[in-house]
Order: structure tokens, then C-alpha cells, then sequence
């Protein structure tokens, strides 16, 4: 279950420095069929060496601080007054900085510290729940704005930039543990294409900075994953927004105060798990008929009117048990498999409907805004 990093809670600070303890082994490519002399194989290695820069602990460090240096002047302390803290993001030097939609949410006073300690009265220019961001704004200009990469990979190392903690201008380091991830907010709103990360984020990271080592902007940290059961933060395992999520939603909501167009897929159904003893009118998935009573997938509880699942006959009761040939297990498999198809496409829909199997033929549409 994932939880926000917005409500305070314990946490720890990394020490970055010479501790990181690397052991660099260079890989050669294996494409000779006979031996060479043992002078050939000298010689080819000393070159190798020549080409390949030594990675030390002092170098490493550099990197992490020229990386923080670039960029922690772009990072803001926002304080939801009343309700909680968080971080922001600098997106262009007249005052627009991006965030999270939960960092503001039920806003009715936010003051934004700069990295120089200047203190801001800022407004919500719009918010898309969707993606969890916000677009918030102060009254000043020739702000440092961040640089935001275009992608990321996985395996990149990365820093997370923030105020955990209320603990200002806070740094941790790690690396992209993975890339388009499908992750569901306590808000019910789903990332369809997360950035995982191992750099620790915590309480207040929320809305900051996951930064590359050139110093531009990957991600937007966002929550973190917690244990089965208890409820505590799993180690490490962080998620965040896209970058080129953020700009596109940046640049709509600054010129619009809105989202207008989510280039997101639609299908137009709410969703439980189909399994033995769900849906049958009674539980968390009551509304459908028996048809889920020995069938695993995705149970349809609701069909909005006029919606791609309407016009193509998907009704109430159905569980869904695949999309486009990937077996439908639940309905985060639903969601997932929504966020790997785009607006207009079709697709084939398998079900269940009181025990018979079916597949209908269904024309996703654009999910709209701030849903």
C-alpha cells in the first residue's frame, strides 16, 4: 500500500562522502576466436585503462555535490499552513513552482521559503489530481528555475532533494530502481508510468526534487511503498513523477489554470477485485450480479453514461479478465493495463458475464482532466 510523503513521521539522514565504499571492475567485450600474445593482450588492456577514467570515492562526491550545488537554489519549502509541509519545485523564473496536488490540498494560507531563506505568500494557479500536482504561485521574479531532463534510466544514480522532516534543503542519494511503474495513491489516483527509486524519501520529500547527476530534474517525489500489514515505509522504494509528466501538466495548468488535455486512455468503469464472494451484493464490490463469484479479475461495479465501456456493452457485474491479451487478475491489473494503451486506440476487452466468457471490441477514449 502506497503512502504519501507528506505526514510527519521518523526518519534518518544519509551521510554522503568517501564511505561510499565502489569496487570498479572495467567490461571488455569477448570477441576474439584464437589466443594473442600475451604483448597484444597487454597492450589492448593498457588502452582499455587509457580510455576508461578512474571512479573514485573523491570523484563520486564531487559529482553528488556539483549535482546538489546546480540545483537545491531551485528546491522550496512549502508550508501548508494548518495542514502540513512539503517541497516544491522552481519551474520558470516568474514565480511558477510545481508541486504536489496533496501537498496543497485543502489549502487556505501556503508560505514558500526560498533556498536563501526568503519567505513568500503563494497561491494555487491549479491543480490536477490526477497526476497529484499542483501549480502554485508567488509574486517575484528572476526565480532560479530547475532544468528538467527529458527521461531517465534505470540503474542512473539520482539524488532526492526536499525538506523531510521540515529539515531544509535535504539531500539523499540513490539510483532509478525502476521505470514505468503503475502505482495507486491513497487518493485512489493512479501514476501510470512511476519512477522508482532507492534514495530514501521521507515525510515532506513530497512535491521536491529527484535529480540526476548532470543536475536536471527526473522526477517528482511522490510517496513511498509500505509494508503489507502494518503500514510502515518499505526500505527504500520510493516513487516519483516523471519529468515529462510534470512539464507537460506544468505548462497546461500555468497557461490554462488547468489540465485540458490528460493523454491518458479511458475507459469509463469503477472497479474491484472480482473473486469468491464478491459481487454478489453485498461487500466493498456490491452493485454487479453473481457473475463474480468464482471468476478472478476485475469486477465492474459502476459504467458512466456515454463512456467507451457503455457504447461498447460492458455492463455492471462483468469481471474483466484481460485486456489486448494480458490476463486481468484485479483491478490494479485493470489500471495497469490501461495505463500501457493510449486515447483512441482499441482494444480487445475479455469478461465474464453470469458465467459465460466473452470479448468486445472497445475504442478507449481520453480520460478527463482531474479524475
Amino acid at each position: 500500500m502506497p503512502r504519501y510523503a507528506l505526514p510527519v513521521a521518523a526518519a534518518g539522514l544519509i551521510t554522503l562522502g568517501t564511505a561510499l565504499g565502489i569496487a570498479v571492475r572495467p567490461l571488455f567485450s569477448s570477441t576474439p576466436v584464437v589466443a594473442k600474445s600475451t604483448k597484444v593482450r597487454a597492450a589492448h588492456a593498457a588502452t582499455d585503462r587509457a580510455a576508461a577514467p578512474a571512479i573514485t570515492a573523491d570523484s563520486i562526491d564531487t559529482a553528488i555535490q556539483n549535482a546538489y550545488n546546480r540545483t537545491v537554489r531551485s528546491v522550496v519549502y512549502v508550508n501548508n499552513v494548518g495542514n502540513g509541509t512539503g517541497s516544491g519545485v522552481i519551474f520558470d523564473a516568474n514565480g511558477d513552482i510545481v508541486t504536489n496536488a496533496h501537498v496543497v490540498s485543502g489549502a487556505s494560507t501556503i508560505r514558500v521559503t526560498l533556498h536563501s531563506g526568503r519567505i513568500l505568500a503563494a497561491t494555487i494557479k491549479g491543480t490536477d489530481t490526477a497526476d497529484d500536482l499542483a501549480v502554485i504561485h508567488v509574486n517575484a521574479t528572476g526565480l532560479p528555475a530547475a532544468a528538467f531532463a527529458a527521461s531517465a534510466a534505470p540503474a542512473e544514480a539520482v539524488l532526492a532533494i526536499g525538506n523531510p522532516l521540515g529539515l531544509q534543503s535535504s539531500v539523499t542519494f540513490g539510483v532509478i530502481s525502476g521505470l514505468n511503474r503503475v502505482e495507486q495513491e491513497p487518493s485512489g489516483a493512479y501514476l501510470p508510468n512511476a519512477i522508482q527509486t532507492s534514495a530514501p524519501i521521507n515525510p515532506g520529500n513530497s512535491g521536491g526534487a529527484l535529480v540526476a547527476l548532470d543536475g536536471r530534474v527526473v522526477g517528482i517525489p511522490t510517496m513511498v511503498q509500505t509494508s503489507a500489514g502494518d503500514g510502515t515505509p518499505a526500505q527504500d522504494v520510493g516513487f516519483a513523477i516523471p519529468s515529462s509528466r510534470v512539464v507537460t501538466v506544468a505548462r497546461q495548468i500555468i497557461a490554462a489554470g488547468k489540465v485540458q488535455h490528460t493523454g491518458r486512455a479511458y475507459l469509463g468503469v469503477s472497479a474491484g477485485d472480482g473473486s469468491s464472494g464478491q459481487g454478489n451484493g453485498s461487500g466493498p464490490f456490491s452493485g454487479g450480479g453473481s457473475s463474480g463469484s468464482n471468476v478472478q479479475g476485475a469486477i465492474v461495479n459502476q459504467v458512466g453514461s456515454g463512456t467507451p465501456a457503455a457504447r461498447a456493452g460492458i455492463q455492471s457485474g462483468d469481471v474483466i479478465t484481460g485486456v489486448n491479451g494480458m490476463t486481468i487478475s484485479s483491478s490494479d491489473d485493470l489500471l495497469t493495463a490501461l495505463a500501457r494503451a493510449h486515447p483512441g486506440q482499441t482494444v480487445n476487452v475479455t469478461l465474464n458475464r453470469n458465467g459465460t466468457n466473452r470479448t468486445l471490441r472497445v475504442t478507449l477514449g481520453e480520460m478527463p482532466a482531474n479524475q
